[in-house]
């Protein structure tokens, strides 16, 4: 077993007694889920101060450096009695080549309780001892040998890494999140989360499972990497009868606004079955036209609880890059903007009576009906089979889907979905460059199996593709039935607007 020495972030220790004493119980907690996670065996004990991590796997200081509330990390090389010359000798023979490595070196200690000796004395003794090795350099050394004394023992170690930071989760109470997919929200939820706040994720899904399965990654690092101690859920809405019926009933350049609006209702709706207490999004001034000034002022008139909008003042470039840092630029990136509903002229400046006066046109029973039917799912019991074989597969064919035929040319010519393209599984993933992010495709092979790979490697970057349920026997068979009918689109396949 490891011993590593887990330094509590600053804000931890400016706590009163009290509500230190809660926090580091609860950051104890949180530890001791992350490393539960990894597997193996550890021990994590609180001596106030530090705290104390045993475990056995190698990883175990990457995975307690993401648990928020930690300051930094360092792996114990040497646990001994706090006897000057024992820590001198123990650190010569230690760290003695490690320093020979280097041009140059310092030797950092500290000490709580009662000692015959002084932290100086422990610099300077183990400094003379590491000298022949190299040059002392108290500035900016090359490598730093450092030893803490507390009481009767004493820590060597060399290095630390940084963790990160900020408050433990679950000592903050409950938000909602209004994840979309994009760099936004995501980092928006993280900031969120570094403040100990709890989070579920709210995703108004405006169009299909390809979109959804998206999100679900997404939302599956935040929970996996980011969450411990808590189990986080998301909350699919379908959006889909939502849209129908904003646009069915208020003015086209007020759609983004009342969608938005309609969004914020629906986490409101959520927060208050989960006790939550407030509403976050990655909402940033002047990024689109629903993000004005004035637009943001009407849309969060809707809303009882509290917004947090922690990114409002960043740009793009921020907010990626700190993307890259969290983990899920990479998925983000894939994801397209669903824009179908966006007008050519959307209001850029309304207030909260226009936009009110138009979402009163609205029946209210679409957007409960379509809360209370939602889906949720535990994000860290996802397994990454769950995460793709529900998201493959369709049993329709939605309108202005571009529907290719990956059979041979003979069973192609033999029969083929009317107006389907004949094209090879390799064909199309050499020509996925040439093919629009903005249509739906429909891919089939005889028995959609082969079709199942194709579909999973075109939504893994960023198209909106199915394999069509049971191949082409099933898809003639349902093109059949629904011959001289147009076909019904699927009520999880639609193209919408951008959250």
């Amino acid at each position: 077993m490891r011993l590593y020495l887990v330094r509590l972030a600053p804000e931890v220790t400016t706590k009163s007694r009290r509500t230190r004493r809660r926090f580091q119980d609860r950051l104890v907690a949180n530890l001791d889920d992350a490393l539960a996670g990894l597997g193996g065996a550890h021990a994590v004990r609180n001596r106030w101060d530090r705290i104390h991590v045993e475990a056995d796997h190698p990883a175990a200081a990457e995975r307690i450096a993401l648990v928020f509330g930690v300051s930094s990390v360092s792996h114990v090389d040497a646990r001994i009695p706090a006897d000057l010359d024992r820590i001198v000798e123990v650190g010569h023979d230690l760290y003695r080549e490690l320093v020979a490595s280097h041009p140059t070196f310092a030797v950092d200690a500290r000490r709580a309780g009662r000692h015959p000796f002084r932290s100086r004395d422990v610099c300077v003794r183990l400094g003379a001892a590491l000298n022949p090795y190299a040059v002392v350099d108290l500035s900016s050394p090359a490598v730093t040998v450092s030893v803490e004394v507390r009481d009767d023992e004493a820590f060597l170690f060399s290095g630390r890494q940084d963790g990160a930071g900020g408050l433990p989760l679950c000592t903050q109470g409950k938000a909602v999140c209004l994840i979309s997919g994009g760099f936004d929200s995501a980092v928006a939820a993280w900031l969120v989360l570094r403040r100990g706040v709890s989070l579920d994720y709210v995703f108004c899904n405006l169009a299909g499972d390809a979109y959804e399965r998206m999100v679900a990654s997404i939302t599956k690092v935040l929970a996996e990497d980011w969450s411990y101690g808590d189990r986080p859920r998301l909350h699919v809405v379908d959006f889909g009868p939502v849209v129908d019926e904003l646009r069915a009933r208020s003015e086209p350049r007020y759609w983004q606004v009342v969608l938005k609006r309609q969004m914020y209702r629906a986490a409101e709706r959520i927060a208050a079955e989960l006790a939550a207490e407030a509403i976050v999004t990655g909402e940033v001034i002047g990024q689109v036209s629903s993000q004005t000034l004035g637009n943001l002022r009407a849309i969060e008139a809707a809303a009882t609880l509290p917004v947090f909008r922690p990114l409002l003042g960043f740009d793009k470039a921020w907010i990626i890059e700190r993307a890259e840092a969290v983990g899920t630029a990479a998925l983000s990136a894939r994801v397209r903007e669903y824009c179908a509903i966006g007008p050519d002229k959307p209001v850029t400046h309304s207030s909260p009576e226009r936009v009110a006066a138009q979402e009163r046109e609205l029946d209210p029973a679409v957007l409960e009906k379509a809360v209370h039917e939602r889906r949720v799912l535990d994000l860290r019991a996802l397994s990454p089979a769950a995460l793709v074989e529900p998201y493959l597969f369709i049993d329709d064919v939605p309108e202005g889907a571009v529907v290719l035929d990956c059979r041979p040319a003979h069973q192609y010519r033999a029969w083929h979905y009317p107006g389907a393209e004949l094209c090879a599984p390799h064909e199309v993933a050499a020509r996925m460059k040439e093919l629009s992010r903005a249509r739906t495709y429909i891919v089939y092979c005889e028995h959609g199996v082969q079709t199942a790979h194709l579909a999973e490697l075109m939504q893994r970057v960023g198209f909106e593709a199915y394999s069509f349920r049971g191949g082409a026997p099933r898809l003639r068979e349902w093109s059949t039935t629904r011959r001289g009918a147009t076909a019904p689109r699927n009520a999880r396949a639609r193209s919408g607007a951008s959250g």
